[in-house]
């Protein structure tokens, strides 16, 4: 099943794209498919992240994607 992943900010640089499409059942088996494509700099920067699926914030790693989810990659911001 295909979702789309953007990436704001910290993690758009630390990535070094906006946006891309990938097949993952799980948030965690995206991570997974994350870190092995961009690397040890998106890996530091998602332990910090939060992320958006579908407009619904979660850090549970083990939830399943439906297809043509959409997920937010959201490091901490700084401000108010």
């Amino acid at each position: 099943m295909t979702v789309t992943v953007r990436y704001f900010a910290g993690a758009r640089a630390a990535s070094g794209v906006d946006t891309e499409a990938r097949e993952a059942a799980s948030l965690d088996e995206l991570v997974g498919q994350l870190v092995d494509t961009h690397g040890e700099r998106l890996a530091r920067v998602l332990t910090a992240c939060s992320f958006l699926v579908d407009g619904t914030s979660t850090r549970d790693r083990t939830l399943s994607l439906a297809p043509g989810a959409v997920v937010d990659v959201l490091p901490p911001f700084a401000g108010g």
